[in-house]
C-alpha cells in the first residue's frame, strides 16, 4: 500500500493538538516543587485526576494501535485488553482503594518493605521495574509503528524521537504531568476512537457484512487464539494492574479515600470501550488490505479514511496517548528506584532537590534502555505480547504478597513474605525461558501463595 502523504492540514492541526497538550505540561510542572509533588501529586487529585493518571497510562499504544494490530490478525480476542484492565480498576475501586490510600506510602515496594522487612522492598522495586521496563518496550513499539505509517522515517530515528518526546512528557510534570495531560489526552482520544470506530463500521457495511466476511470462529470469538492464551491475557492484565506502582501511585495521589475510589470506578467504566473501535479498524483493514503491516493498520486507516483535519487531531492524540502511556511507566519505574532503592543506600546524599533529580535521570536511562531493546531485532513483534508478559511478570512479584500485607497484616512471617517476593517472578522467568505452553503468570503465583501460604502465623 502506498504511503498517505501529510497535507498541510493534517500538519496544522496536529501541530494544534500538540501545541494545546504542550501548554497543558508546561502548567503542570510548575506545581513541582519537591520529590513529593512529583511521585503523589502532594496527595491532593481529586476523582477525575486519579481516573486521569490511571487511563493516561492505560489507554495508550496497547489500547489503540496493538489493539487494532491483534483485531487484523485475530479479530475481536484483541478486546482483553481493555476489558481486563477495566475489571482491574472495578476491583482497584471497590477491593483495594480504601486499604491502599490509608497506608500513605509512596510506592508497592515500600508498603511491602514495612510488611515483611529486610530488602523485601529492593527486590520488589527491582522485579516490579523490569515488568513495567517490558510495558514500555510495547508502548515504544506502538509509536515506532505510528511515525513510520505517518512519516518517510526509518525505524531507528521514530524510536529515538518517540523515546525522547516520553522522557520530555513527564520529566517536568511527574505524576502532575501524567494527571493533568492525561485528562487533556483522554478528551481528544475518545472524541478521535468514537469517530474513528463509526466510520470504520460503516465502510464495513455493518455487522452483517463483518460476518459475510468472516467467519465466526475465530474472528468474533474473545476465545480465538485459544482459551488458555485468552483467559492468561484477561488474568494478566487483572493481576498485572492490581500489582503496577503506575495505577497505584494514582490510588495514593488522591486527596482522600472517596476520591481514590471514584477515580478507579470511573476508569473502570471508560476503559472497556476503548478497544472497541480498533478492532473495527482492524477487521476493516485486513479484509480490505490484507498485506498491510498489521501494527500500521489503525494509523494508515485513519490517514485513508478520516477527513484531514480530523485525522491530524486523531494521529497527533495517538502519539500523545502512546507518549503518555511510556512515559507513565517510566515514572512508576522512577519512582520505585528512587525511593526504594536511591533513599536506602544513599540515604546520607539524599535532599528533595537530589531526590527530585535522581528520579529524573532514571527515567531518561531506562527510556534509553527500552529503545536499544526496540531496535535490537524487536520492531516486528507483537505490541500486546509485551505487554501481557509484562502485567505477568508483575503480577507474579507483587499480586499475593500485597494482598497478604493489606488484608493479613502480621499474620504472614517476614521471611516467607520476603522469599515470595523474590521466588515467584523467578518462578515466572524460569518458566517462560523454558518455552512451555502453560502462561508463565500461573506458575510463578503458585509459588508466591504456597510461600505464603507456608508462612501464615
Amino acid at each position: 500500500m502506498p504511503m498517505q502523504t501529510l497535507s498541510s492540514v493534517h500538519l496544522l492541526s496536529m501541530a494544534a493538538v500538540l501545541l494545546l497538550v504542550t501548554a497543558v505540561g508546561i502548567y503542570s510542572g510548575c506545581k513541582i516543587k519537591s520529590a513529593a509533588d512529583f511521585a503523589t501529586g502532594g496527595r491532593s487529585a481529586g476523582a477525575v485526576l486519579v481516573a486521569a493518571t490511571i487511563m493516561g497510562t492505560l489507554v495508550g499504544g496497547a489500547s489503540t494501535i496493538g489493539t487494532a494490530q491483534l483485531a487484523f490478525r485475530y479479530g475481536f480476542s484483541a478486546w482483553w485488553f481493555t476489558l481486563g484492565g477495566g475489571i482491574a480498576c472495578l476491583i482497584l475501586g471497590l477491593g483495594l482503594a480504601k486499604p491502599l490510600w490509608e497506608t500513605k506510602y509512596e510506592t508497592i515496594p515500600e508498603l511491602l518493605g514495612a510488611a515483611y522487612g529486610g530488602h523485601t522492598a529492593v527486590a520488589a522495586s527491582v522485579f516490579s521495574s523490569v515488568g513495567t521496563f517490558l510495558n514500555l518496550v510495547a508502548q515504544l513499539l506502538a509509536a515506532v509503528a505510528l511515525l513510520t505509517s505517518m512519516l518517510a522515517m526509518p525505524s531507528w530515528l521514530a524510536a529515538t524521537i518517540a523515546g525522547a518526546l516520553m522522557a520530555a512528557y513527564v520529566v517536568f510534570g511527574g505524576v502532575w504531568g501524567a494527571g493533568l495531560v492525561g485528562f487533556t489526552k483522554l478528551v481528544l482520544l475518545y472524541g478521535s476512537l468514537f469517530v474513528t470506530g463509526i466510520t470504520a463500521y460503516t465502510l464495513t457495511g455493518g455487522w452483517a457484512a463483518l460476518h459475510t466476511t468472516f467467519p465466526s470462529f475465530p474472528w468474533f470469538s474473545l476465545l480465538g487464539r485459544g482459551a488458555s492464551t485468552d483467559l492468561a491475557a484477561c488474568f494478566s492484565l487483572i493481576v498485572g494492574v492490581l500489582s503496577t506502582q503506575t495505577y497505584i501511585q494514582a490510588i495514593f495521589s488522591g486527596r482522600n479515600v472517596k476520591a481514590a475510589r471514584q477515580g478507579a470506578l470511573l476508569s473502570a467504566f471508560l476503559i472497556p470501550p476503548a478497544g472497541i473501535p480498533g478492532i473495527l479498524v482492524g477487521l476493516f483493514m485486513r479484509a480490505n488490505f490484507p498485506d498491510l503491516d498489521p501494527g500500521q493498520a489503525l494509523p494508515v486507516f485513519i490517514l485513508r479514511f478520516l477527513p484531514p483535519w480530523l485525522a491530524g487531531v486523531a494521529l497527533a492524540t495517538l502519539l500523545v496517548a502512546v507518549v503518555g502511556t511510556g512515559a507513565g511507566l517510566a515514572l512508576g519505574i522512577s519512582t520505585m528506584v528512587t525511593k526504594d532503592i536511591y533513599q536506602r543506600y544513599f540515604a546520607s546524599q539524599s535532599s528533595a532537590q537530589r531526590n527530585l533529580l535522581v528520579a529524573r535521570l532514571v527515567i531518561l536511562v531506562v527510556i534509553a534502555l527500552s529503545v536499544a531493546i526496540v531496535l535490537n531485532g524487536n520492531l516486528g513483534s507483537l505490541i500486546l505480547e509485551w505487554t501481557y508478559l509484562s502485567m505477568g511478570l508483575r503480577g507474579a512479584t507483587i499480586c499475593f504478597p500485597l494482598l497478604a500485607a493489606l488484608f493479613l497484616p502480621g499474620k504472614i512471617n517476614p521471611t516467607a513474605g520476603r522469599w515470595a517476593v523474590v521466588f515467584g517472578p523467578l518462578a515466572a522467568i524460569i518458566w517462560q525461558l523454558t518455552g512451555a505452553a502453560l502462561d508463565p503468570l500461573y506458575p510463578g503465583l503458585l509459588v508466591s501463595l504456597v510461600i505464603l501460604g507456608w508462612g501464615l502465623r
